[in-house]
């Protein structure tokens, strides 16, 4: 979905629109929302609220479905998308459990599999106060970041709408720059958390 399109779509229809999109693209919402914001579009503080109620609701939700459906199908999908067969389980028991910090804030950057990480997370009893207090500073950081971003590169563009789509491209370019950072960060986290399993694997 191109940014363009994007913002079009949140500027028809709002407050209602952000649910359902945050849901498909949280990150590259946050950002345009952020964006918009600085143009009294929508309350910093509500999208800030927004963003972190919905990424740790997400959170608790695909915890839960791998602490009591660890043997389901999708379950078995999740933990083949990360490489983990049951013989790790309990490998990965003891990362959560000795670094759950860093584990938390590699998983839910690692664009495309940030859900099997948690789900992961919930197969192997991670503890939930535990859980959910990384999740929480995460979510912070994540979407503070890009929310902050945003609202930057709309004050930057003089508080006006009509002046922000005249200079529609160098809204894009912009946009784009943060957003690929964002997912090449988050790939060569994933790379390099993936690259170490399979070191600890051979050295075992």
């Amino acid at each position: 979905m191109s940014i363009d399109f994007l913002t079009e779509l949140i500027l028809q229809y709002r407050y209602w629109i952000l649910i359902p999109l945050s849901l498909i693209e949280g990150p590259v919402v946050a950002f345009v929302a952020g964006m918009l914001a600085s143009l009294h579009y929508f309350n910093l503080y509500f999208l800030a609220a927004l963003f972190f109620v919905r990424d740790v609701g997400l959170d608790g939700v695909y915890y839960a479905i791998g602490h009591f459906g660890s043997r389901t199908a999708f379950v078995q999908r999740m933990l083949k998308k990360l490489g983990i067969t049951p013989d790790d389980l309990e490998r990965v028991r003891i990362l959560w459990e000795k670094r759950p910090g860093w584990t938390m804030f590699i998983g839910k950057l690692s664009y495309g599999i940030a859900s099997a990480f948690i789900v992961v997370a919930g197969t192997v009893s991670m503890p939930l106060r535990t859980f959910f207090k990384y999740a929480s500073i995460v979510a912070v950081l994540q979407y503070g970041t890009l929310l902050f971003l945003g609202y930057y590169l709309g004050e930057s563009f003089g508080g006006s709408i009509a002046h922000m789509i005249s200079n529609v491209q160098y809204v894009i370019a912009f946009a784009a720059l943060v957003i690929s950072g964002y997912y090449l960060i988050s790939w060569r986290m994933r790379r390099n958390l993936l690259k170490s399993k399979e070191v600890e694997k051979t050295e075992s």
